[in-house]
């Protein structure tokens, strides 16, 4: 969930910026990204696991498979791991994903040397259009 809202307005963010820099095919060059996206967060998402299986040293059994009907939730760590590092696996792999759109756009649409100012360039005006995009006319 939390990847699928960082990849549209990810999306969103590289459609903005083609439009700025008047890059040609910018449909293709919105998919392309978006499927970077996509590529880098399963990629992210398989190193995940191994984390996982690495840390814990074991299979999941039948107490870790549980029923669809059972509730509760399903401890991977103990301690401060149990808290920490579930959180930063799941964030990972959007965090990647974004990362690697904005590395694409930064060299390959705006052209630009990898900066942090030029990595990140243009959110501001992202999260300024969408505020602006709720207000209305006045009659």
């Amino acid at each position: 969930m939390i990847g699928g809202v960082i990849m549209v307005l990810t999306t969103i963010w590289v459609y903005q910026t083609l439009l700025r820099v008047k890059k040609p095919n910018v449909l293709l060059w919105a998919a392309g990204c978006a499927a970077l996206f996509l590529t880098m967060q399963f990629l992210f998402y398989t190193i995940d696991v191994e984390i996982i299986d690495a840390l814990d040293g074991k299979d999941p059994s039948d107490t870790y498979e549980r029923d669809l009907t059972s509730v509760g939730d399903r401890k991977t760590q103990e301690g401060i791991g149990g808290a920490v590092l579930p959180t930063f696996l799941e964030l990972l792999p959007p965090l990647a994903g974004f990362l690697s759109v904005a590395v694409v756009r930064t060299l390959f649409i705006t052209k630009e040397a990898l900066t942090p100012a030029n990595l990140f360039g243009g959110l501001k005006e992202l999260f300024g259009s969408i505020k602006n995009s709720f207000k209305t006319s006045g009659n």
